[in-house]
C-alpha cells in the first residue's frame, strides 16, 4: 500500500529482462557524471552535450570480484555486474581512456530513463510534510527530530516510531537509512512506506504490533537531501550521486557511502580525486550529512552500551542483501568472527528468502572502503545491512524504475523489515547462539 499518491503515473511499463546472475550495484556504483582515475586527474571535460553526454556500456570479460575490483580502480563507475561482463556508466572521454586501458565496451541502448519522470517520486518537502502528518495522526506511536543539517543547511531529520514514543525504553532500537545516493529516489520511497504500514497497521496486524511495542525503530527517511533535490530540480534526472558539497582542487560532491570513518580510504575502494563519483572526501566524516548521522549513532549509547543493534542502508539498484565487510574479500576479519559471519550471513539469506534479492558479503561483488555497513559492525557492533532494491538490471529502469512499481517493491521488502525488527533483541537467536551471546 502506497497510502501517498501524488503527479504523474506512468503507464508504460519497463521491459525487464531478467539476466543470468545480473547483479546491479547501487551501492557500490557511480552514476553518469564524468570519471577520473581511482586517485588521478579527471577525464577530459565533454565538448558537446550529444556527442559526449555519459551513457551506459558493456565491458566484456569481467567476471569476477577481482576483475570488477580492477575496473574500479582503473576509474570506471560500475552500474551493474552481470555472469561475465559489467555495466558502467561514462562519456566519450572516459570510454576512450578504458579502451586504451585494453577494456572491450559496447554502448548500449540510452533510453533507460524514459518510463520515469521527477514527479514521480516525492520531493524531500513533500517527505518532511508526510512525517509531520504521520507526527499528528499518531502523537502516541511517533516522533521526529532534527539531528542536524546537510552541506546546504537543510535540515536531517530522523523519526522513531514506538509505543511509549516519548519515553527512552530499554528496549532493542533499529536504525533505517535511505538516500545516501542522491539518485536512489526509490530507497526515499521505502521509508514513507514503512512509517505508513508500522503506524496504519498498529493495533491491527499483531506482528506489527508485538514488534512496536517491543522495539524503538529509527527512520532517516532522506541522508542525503540536497543531491536529492538537485538530481531532480531541473525537471528532469541528473544522474546525481554525491553531495553537493564543494570539494578542494576539482569537482562538486562526496561520496556518503565511502566517508564513514571505518577503514577510510584503506584498500582502493573509493577515489582521492574530488571530481570522481567515489570521491571518499578530504577525511573521514568530512561530509556534514555523514557526520550527523554517526553523531547520531554516537548519541544512542546509553550507559556505556549501544543501544541500535540492527540497521539496513537502503540503496538502488540490484536486489540484493549485503553485509560487512565491504573492504576486504575475507569472511572473517578483525572484529568479524566465525560466529559474527555465520550470523550476517544466517539473517541476511532468511532476509532475502522473504523478498527474492540475492545475498551475499558486499566484498563479493568488488572492494569498497568507509562505508556505512563496515563502520556500524566495526564501531558499534550493530548487525548492518545493505539492501539494493528493484530493478535486478537496467532493463527495469536503473535508478530511476517508472512510479508505477513504486507500491509493489516498497511493500515487496515488508516481511524483510519485520524479520530485522524481530531478531534485533539477539541477532545471534539466528543462527542458535543466543545463550553464549545474548544471555537467554
Amino acid at each position: 500500500m502506497r497510502p501517498f499518491p501524488r503527479g504523474r503515473r506512468t503507464t508504460t511499463v519497463a521491459a525487464a529482462a531478467s539476466l543470468a546472475l545480473a547483479l546491479a550495484i547501487g551501492t557500490q556504483a557511480a552514476t553518469a557524471t564524468p570519471s577520473p582515475t581511482a586517485d588521478g586527474p579527471p577525464a577530459a571535460s565533454a565538448t558537446t552535450a550529444d556527442a559526449d553526454a555519459a551513457r551506459q556500456y558493456e565491458v566484456s570479460g569481467v567476471a569476477t570480484r577481482a576483475d570488477r575490483t580492477a575496473l574500479a580502480r582503473d576509474g570506471a563507475v560500475i552500474d551493474e555486474a552481470r555472469a561475465d561482463s559489467v555495466i558502467v556508466t561514462a562519456d566519450r572521454a572516459e570510454a576512450t581512456r578504458l579502451r586504451a586501458l585494453g577494456y572491450e565496451l559496447a554502448a548500449l541502448p540510452s533510453a533507460r530513463q524514459a518510463a520515469a519522470a521527477p514527479e514521480d517520486y516525492h520531493t524531500y518537502e513533500e517527505v518532511l510534510a508526510l512525517v509531520d502528518d504521520a507526527v499528528a495522526q499518531h502523537p502516541d506511536l511517533v516522533s521526529s527530530q532534527v539531528i542536524g543539517q546537510s552541506y546546504e543547511g537543510t535540515d536531517i531529520v530522523a523519526v522513531k516510531i514506538s509505543d511509549n514514543v516519548a519515553t527512552d525504553e530499554d528496549e532493542p532500537e533499529v536504525l533505517f537509512t535511505y538516500g545516501q545516493h542522491a539518485r536512489e529516489h526509490l530507497t526515499v520511497e521505502m521509508a514513507l512506506y514503512t512509517l505508513a504500514e508500522l503506524t496504519s497497521q498498529h493495533g491491527a496486524d499483531p506482528q506489527v504490533t508485538e514488534l512496536v511495542d517491543s522495539r524503538e525503530i529509527w527512520l532517516v527517511p532522506s541522508v542525503n537531501p540536497d543531491g536529492k533535490t538537485y538530481d531532480t530540480a531541473s525537471g528532469s534526472f541528473r544522474n546525481w550521486r554525491k553531495n553537493r558539497q564543494p570539494n578542494p582542487g576539482s569537482g562538486i560532491g562526496t561520496d556518503l557511502n565511502r566517508n564513514w570513518a571505518y577503514e577510510w580510504g584503506c584498500c582502493g575502494g573509493s577515489s582521492g580525486n574530488g571530481s570522481s563519483d567515489t570521491y571518499r572526501g578530504s577525511g573521514p566524516e568530512s561530509a556534514p550529512e555523514v557526520a550527523v548521522v554517526a553523531d547520531f549513532v554516537r548519541g544512542r549509547v546509553v550507559g556505556g552500551e549501544q543501544q541500535i543493534t540492527a540497521h539496513i542502508d537502503w540503496h538502488t539498484y540490484s536486489e540484493l542483501v549485503l553485509w560487512p565487510y565491504g573492504y576486504t574479500y575475507d569472511d572473517t576479519a578483525p572484529g568479524l568472527t566465525e560466529d559474527d559471519q555465520a550470523a550476517f550471513e544466517a539473517l541476511g539469506t532468511a532476509m532475502a528468502e522473504t523478498n527474492g534479492y540475492t545475498p551475499m558479503q558486499s566484498s563479493d561483488l568488488y572492494i569498497t572502503d568507509g562505508t556505512i555497513d563496515d563502520w556500524l559492525w566495526a564501531e558499534h557492533g550493530i548487525f548492518s545491512f545493505a539492501f539494493e532494491m528493484y530493478p535486478s538490471s537496467s532493463a527495469g529502469g536503473g535508478f530511476y524504475p517508472p512510479g508505477e512499481v513504486i507500491d509493489r517493491e516498497t511493500s515487496r521488502n515488508r516481511e524483510a523489515v519485520l524479520l530485522l525488527l524481530d531478531y534485533a533483541d539477539c541477532p545471534y537467536r539466528v543462527i542458535g547462539a543466543e545463550e553464549q551471546y545474548c544471555g537467554a
